[in-house]
């Protein structure tokens, strides 16, 4: 649970209604309402008032916990009972969280990194997510648990070895119960048996609720909630995802240094520091005996049996679980001597050698013996539900069954439950599944029948069409996520038949890839939703759909990371796939698209694209296309704007604004927002930053307007949140930066991304002296940076370069110079940022007074930087440093500083150097005005101690702040 939802969650507690909520919190009513339905799907509760209940417990239990405290008491802690066997007997297993259970408030949130700064009230325990319920007693293996729990003590990452049917799911089911309470942080159980190669990262994403980010890929997105304080991860089922489950454990246990695996399999991982516990079959007494006992009885309340018959029925079901459990459910039908006596003649020919291979070949005569002793219509079901990778409801049962009827197929599948062949999920609606060792033997069934073709392509059709209705929810339930349950529910059974599907073009295998570069991108799993984009233009039928299918991949290539080489490749290959397909309309779209994005994301290719390459792409896409219809006419619009003259990223001021006409026209959201963007930077490149912040501020109003779920929209999403904030602050309006920087962090595709919404959080925290919640960002900041590889990142520069300003501002040297390294060590070779850098230079060297290098200083922060959207800052802050150090040219440095001059901070400061330079009293009580009208109470209290009569009142301001006074001739 995000500190955000954990907010809400108490307010919530006390009854409060969403509009309150939204003035408690300072967020939108529509951000409420997304809050509460992830909490109710997290709880797996019906309405507001069991979460509040949920909030009241767990005040109740703390309020019980301090008393039992302060009376001395010491709380024994509960050993988790065991229930039930193995995971087939839960009516969880294979849940990956939709309701069964979440993933805490204990994580360490660096100081509130994603809440706004808010405190995170303590919230309900830590719990882990997609923990399945039992519901059957659980035998023996008391020394299996204890081996596990102590080797937690000293092992990290811990492996339950033994073949299938041995009981390892329903062990590290007791196990993972009994530890949760000593993980803070909560964590997941995920199930991997329905998972295909290259989702595993979804999956534990799923069950953590975590999502990628754009430059935050969804790896990184699941360490980060990890976090370092202690977690638990269970992954169940891992034999056949071996490499890539190692290589991701790898990675958590790196970048996660609090958290514990446990893994479940039928071999070893095979990384470093790896502790293995054999799970070994049940031992007959008395273990395997008492689980055959009360199977039995479960099945049939009068079985009874000789003691002996039975010891040797286990015997020779070498203590299997699965095996006792398939055996004891035909207690019912066969009577305890037929029972006895059938399946004792069957493992009567595995007489011999009981090694590992041994028992699992018993176990699968066993699973044999109960699947000959079926019904012809059980039989044929039975091979059929092998298709499906995981749970399925009825409908998809039906749907894979020929001139399948509801009502028969629901009473063969009951049936097949009765007798332990297919696992009851119980839920709303009702899911049934097939565990691993079972569904392999359907496998072979169903291969063997001469079905399996019929059945697979059944399969497909059931899983495009689920994909589309899905589809069809989107626009009504984006916003609720009431979709979100059922894809999760499906999805690993989508990719499966994608996979599947015969190779090459096809329209079902087309609109299924399709459908799911949809859903992928809407559920956040962005790099997925790229790669199903592009295999949907590899199937498809015609030229022309695999060009809007290669169109949609580009744009959710900008979602990945706001950078344009990428994207610029795929319009080019989708160009080409219109002109194949006769689409000339398509052609120029794709093309003048292409020439927008080299030009307006130049600084994310590895290469600039030449001038005259793009020149030509533009012709091409003026002769290709329709200039009669409005998207081709504001398409050809932009381009022509952004690509006015060789330099990039600087579009024509005419120009773009006729393409913002062009782009009115057609009334979509998207061309506007994009078209307005090319008329901000025009404005910022003419120096006229105030024009271009609030051209951004309409780019802002018109997100309400773009659609959520759709790739189009994630490039201005993305960019119109970061310029939002970024044109607050380069006209010095700290407050909009604030509220704009907020609000991305409650944004779905933005918001909880420690390191990236800091760039547009840190800055303006730090500008107005909000030091203690903008340090608290500082060691997310970092981690995320290193996360993510650490990159080259010029746009992380200036929010590191503000941490380094906190700290010397603060008084701290060692922080500041810190910092000021790491800010360098990010920024590379880019310059376009490197006027914030030299800002809090100049800035620290007047605090501090350190007048030795000021001339030099001061002649680099009047350097002309490209895009120095904070070159202002620096202007103002070198000509309060030439004033402070006594330079000569420090009254032609403020009036230089001051031409044209849109930055109400930069004012302030402005006014101050004025104030200095000449002892004028009036000039300092003006800046003193212009600090309180921008909010920056540093800046406010530095400038009272050059007031005579206010001095008194602006150490005392330093001191609430936590700062100590500037030294001696500052």
């Amino acid at each position: 649970m995000s500190a955000r939802e954990a907010e809400v969650l108490e307010a919530l507690g006390a009854h409060l209604s969403n509009a309150q909520i939204a003035r408690r919190l300072q967020i939108s009513v529509r951000t409420v309402e997304s809050h509460v339905s992830s909490l109710l799907r997290k709880y797996g509760v019906a309405d507001r008032r069991a979460l509040a209940a949920v909030f009241e417990q767990a005040a109740a239990e703390r309020a019980a916990a301090e008393r039992h405290k302060a009376e001395g008491h010491r709380a024994e802690g509960h050993r988790a009972e065991g229930y039930a066997t193995e995971g087939y007997a839960s009516g969880g297993h294979g849940s990956r969280g939709h309701g069964t259970g979440q993933h805490g408030t204990g994580q360490r949130d660096a100081g509130g990194h994603g809440t706004g700064g808010h405190a995170t009230p303590e919230g309900p325990p830590a719990r882990l997510a997609g923990l399945p319920v039992a519901r059957t007693s659980f035998v023996g293996r008391e020394r299996e648990r204890e081996a596990v729990l102590a080797a937690f003590e000293t092992a990290r990452l811990v492996t339950l070895l033994g073949p299938g049917g041995v009981g390892k799911t329903r062990l590290a089911m007791v196990v993972a119960g009994a530890a949760a309470a000593s993980f803070a942080s909560g964590g997941a159980f995920v199930d991997l048996v329905p998972v295909s190669e290259g989702f595993v990262a979804q999956a534990v994403a799923t069950a953590l609720d975590v999502t990628e980010r754009p430059r935050q890929p969804l790896d990184d997105a699941v360490t980060e909630r990890l976090g370092r304080d202690r977690s638990l991860l269970v992954l169940d089922n891992c034999e056949h995802l071996l490499d890539e489950v190692a290589a991701f454990a790898v990675r958590v246990l790196d970048l996660c240094p609090g958290t514990r695996i446990l893994v479940t399999s039928r071999a070893r991982l095979g990384v470093p520091g790896e502790r293995t516990i054999p799970v070994a079959p049940l031992p007959p007494a008395p273990e395997a005996e008492r689980l055959f006992h009360e199977r039995a009885v479960a099945a049939d309340p009068d079985f009874t049996a000789d003691p002996a018959l039975v010891a040797e029925l286990c015997a020779r079901l070498d203590g299997m679980p699965l095996a006792i459990e398939l055996a004891a459910a035909r207690s019912a039908s066969l009577g305890a001597d037929g029972l006895l006596t059938a399946l004792g003649d069957v493992l009567r020919l595995l007489v011999g050698g009981r090694g590992p291979d041994e028992r699992h070949r018993s176990l699968r005569t066993v699973i044999g013996w109960s699947h000959d002793l079926l019904g012809e219509d059980e039989r044929a079901l039975f091979r059929r539900l092998a298709v499906f990778a995981g749970g399925f409801d009825l409908d998809a049962a039906v749907a894979v069954t020929p001139g399948g009827d509801t009502s028969e197929v629901a009473d063969v599948l009951g049936r097949l439950v009765d007798k332990s062949l297919v696992v009851h999920l119980r839920g709303r609606p009702s899911r049934w599944r097939l565990l691993r060792t079972v569904r392999a033997f359907a496998a072979d069934e169903l291969s063997g029948s001469g079905e399996e073709a019929g059945t697979r392509e059944r399969h497909l059709t059931w899983a495009t069409a689920v994909a589309a209705d899905l589809q069809a929810r989107l626009p009504g339930e984006w916003r609720d996520g009431g979709w979100r349950d059922g894809f999760d529910a499906v999805a690993d059974d989508l990719r499966a038949a994608l996979a599947a599907a015969p190779p090459g073009p096809g329209e079902r295998p087309h609109r299924l890839a399709r459908a799911l570069g949809h859903l992928t991108y809407a559920r956040r799993f962005l790099t997925e939703s790229l790669r199903h984009y592009t295999e949907a233009a590899r199937r498809a039928p015609s030229p022309a759909e695999a060009a809007r299918d290669l169109r949609s991949a580009a744009d959710g290539a900008h979602a990945i990371a706001p950078s344009g080489d990428r994207a610029f490749d795929l319009l080019l290959a989708s160009a080409e796939r219109a002109r194949d397909g006769d689409d000339g309309d398509g052609r120029a779209i794709a093309l003048a698209s292409a020439v927008v994005t080299a030009n307006r994301f130049s600084a994310g290719f590895a290469e600039e694209v030449p001038y005259e390459r793009l020149c030509g792409l533009l012709g091409e896409a003026v002769r290709a296309g329709d200039s009669g219809d409005p998207v081709v006419a504001a398409a050809l619009a932009a381009a022509t704007a952004w690509n006015a003259g060789p330099e990039k990223m600087n579009p024509d001021a005419a120009l773009a604004r006729a393409a913002v006409a062009a782009a009115r026209v057609t009334g979509d959201p998207v061309l506007v927002s994009a078209a307005l963007d090319a008329v901000c930077a025009a404005e910022t490149t003419a120096g006229r930053l105030r024009e271009a912040h609030r051209v951004t501020r309409e780019r802002f109003a018109l997100l309400t307007a773009m659609p959520r779920d759709d790739p189009r929209a994630a490039p201005e999403i993305v960019d119109t949140f970061t310029m939002a904030s970024t044109y607050a602050v380069a006209t010095g309006n700290l407050h909009t930066a604030l509220l704009t920087a907020r609000a991305a962090l409650d944004d779905d595709l933005l918001g909880h991304h420690s390191y990236l919404s800091a760039l547009n959080l840190v800055i303006p925290l730090v500008l107005t002296g909000e030091f203690e919640e903008a340090l608290r960002h500082a060691p997310a900041v970092w981690d995320g940076w290193e996360r993510a590889g650490s990159p080259t990142a010029g746009w992380l520069s200036p929010a590191v370069a503000a941490i380094a300003l906190a700290h010397g501002l603060r008084g701290d040297e060692h922080g500041f110079r810190f910092w000021r390294a790491r800010a360098t060590q990010v920024a590379g070779r880019a310059r376009n940022h490197a006027s914030f850098a030299t800002f809090v230079d100049a800035r620290i060297a007047v605090h501090l007074a350190r007048y030795g290098d000021a001339a030099a200083l001061v002649d680099l922060v009047f350097t002309d930087f490209p895009q120095g959207r904070y070159q202002t800052y620096a202007r103002a802050a070198g000509a309060e440093l030439a004033v402070a150090a006594g330079l000569p040219d420090a009254a032609r440095r403020i009036a230089t500083a001051a031409e044209g001059n849109e930055n109400d901070w930069a004012a302030a400061c402005l006014a101050r150097a004025t104030g200095r330079l000449h002892g004028d009293l009036a000039a300092l009580e003006a800046s003193v005005r212009g600090w309180e009208r921008v909010g920056a109470r540093f800046e406010r209290a530095c400038t009272l101690l050059l007031l005579p009569g206010r001095a008194a009142e602006g150490r005392a301001e330093l001191a609430a702040l936590g700062c100590p006074p500037p030294p001696p001739g500052a």
